[in-house]
């Protein structure tokens, strides 16, 4: 070919090629970098699109074997509440056997009978108050809320503001108040508050509860110390606690608590008490309208079915539902069919007699029954849980298996790809160097 100054053809050539060259190794110093065989679209757009799929069904996948870890957790908890169960019906039983005996007086029956009315109270208890993140699994839950105000919204407890000295109240014992066998929930439950002064001169405050619409106990408290220069008068600008126990409550009382503790006592025959004087005090405050009720917290209750996610996609097959059967004293003992009479039929005097014993006998027995249902039934989800989870965890590896074969980078492989794409640009640098020489052949020939 001819040769020119002004074009360099060959120079051309050579810088194309390296260019072309240098590309390919850069892609190819991509890949080797990051690991992948899939940088960008360019490379693979089929294998791009399936391996991000199969990327979110992999990392979909190690959240749902979280979740069937939080499941048999969850699973585990309860399964330890009813054991604790099984321990006290087994000396509930114990304790119904020995009063059936007639060697027995009335008087040791009564002693195991205490006995044995706590420890059904205690599987009330426990049933409550077992629960994963706030999820009930043995039965329903013990929080519930004052409802508290003024005579305008209907709540009541007008009287017991802090001018009358009541700054506070609240619930010591949520398992107390949420005691509650009609379907009513816990709004039918309350308590009154009365200051009354003895015909000793003492004060005495008295809180009476109400449960399922009908008295259920009261507690007094002697506050006569409490008036106006008395040893535990409160000054201003001062609190007091006054705990209720029995009832599961506590009062955070002011000074103005200690005057009205003086004006109760100011009375004659009970003149001035707090709680049935319509004109109380200076401020002629209604003292009648002492009474506070309960509100439910809903999201206490035991749900029937608690769904896991143990899957990738949105289909029933992908939710797992784990039914939980209540195990409190309302349906123990009620059998298979909930027609027999529960623990909590056998009423305060349940082994009181040799009669009731005999009969309490057969209930116990029940409720043991009852409970290794429901303990069986949470057995059988725990291992279908753990073959869940092993099914996730081989759909898994198969998953992570078929994403790696479609964008993962075999290094062997294109580490010899890359060197050769090195090579080629080494050759091009050295070429391009040499087609840039050619030139000077032609002052050859201007110089001759």
């Amino acid at each position: 070919m001819a040769l020119n100054i002004i074009s360099n053809y060959a120079a051309n050539v050579a810088h194309r090629n390296l260019t072309a060259s240098d590309t390919m190794a850069t892609r190819s110093l991509a890949k080797l970098s990051s690991g992948t065989r899939v940088v960008s679209a360019r490379d693979d757009a089929a294998s791009m699109a399936i391996g991000a799929r199969l990327n979110a069904t992999t990392e979909s996948l190690k959240t749902a074997t979280v979740n069937v870890n939080q499941a048999n957790s969850m699973l585990q908890i309860a399964d330890g509440g009813m054991a604790t169960i099984d321990n006290i019906l087994v000396r509930m039983k114990t304790l119904a056997v020995q009063a059936s005996s007639g060697n027995l007086s009335d008087t040791e029956r009564g002693f195991l009978n205490d006995e044995f009315v706590q420890l059904r109270n205690e599987i009330d208890r426990i049933a409550s108050s077992t629960n994963f993140n706030g999820i009930q699994l043995l039965g329903d839950g013990g929080d519930v809320a004052l409802e508290f105000g003024d005579l305008a919204s209907g709540a009541g407890g007008a009287a017991l503001v802090p001018a009358t000295g009541f700054d506070g109240f609240a619930i010591t014992d949520n398992n107390y108040w949420a005691t509650d066998a009609n379907s009513n929930t816990v709004t039918d439950n309350n308590f009154t508050v009365e200051i009354n002064e003895l015909a000793s001169g003492q004060i005495i405050m008295t809180v009476s509860s109400t449960i399922d619409g009908a008295a259920d106990r009261s507690q007094s408290i002697d506050v006569s110390d409490y008036a106006s220069g008395g040893t535990t008068a409160i000054s201003a600008g001062e609190n007091a606690t006054l705990n209720f126990d029995e009832l599961g409550l506590s009062f955070t009382v002011n000074t103005n608590f200690s005057a009205t503790v003086t004006e109760v006592g100011a009375g004659t025959n009970g003149s001035t008490d707090f709680g049935s004087d319509t004109a109380f005090g200076a401020a002629s405050i209604d003292s009648t309208d002492n009474t506070v009720t309960m509100a439910a917290d809903n999201g206490q209750q035991l749900q029937q079915t608690v769904d896991f996610q143990v899957g990738a996609g949105n289909t029933a097959n992908d939710r797992l539902a784990i039914e939980f059967t209540a195990v409190d004293s309302e349906t123990l003992g009620s059998g298979s069919n909930g027609t027999q009479d529960s623990l909590a039929d056998l009423t305060a005097n349940a082994i009181d007699t040799a009669a009731n014993a005999q009969s309490a006998v057969e209930v116990v027995t029940r409720a043991i029954d009852d409970l290794q249902r429901a303990r069986a039934n949470i057995g059988t989800y725990q291992n279908r849980l753990d073959f869940a989870g092993q099914n996730l965890a081989s759909t898994q590896e198969n998953t992570e298996s078929a994403r790696s074969t479609l964008l993962d980078l075999d290094v062997a492989s294109e580490m010899t790809n890359f060197t050769s794409k090195q090579i080629l640009v080494q050759s091009g640098v050295a070429m391009l160097a040499q087609a840039n020489q050619m030139p000077q052949n032609l002052l050859r020939l201007l110089q001759g």
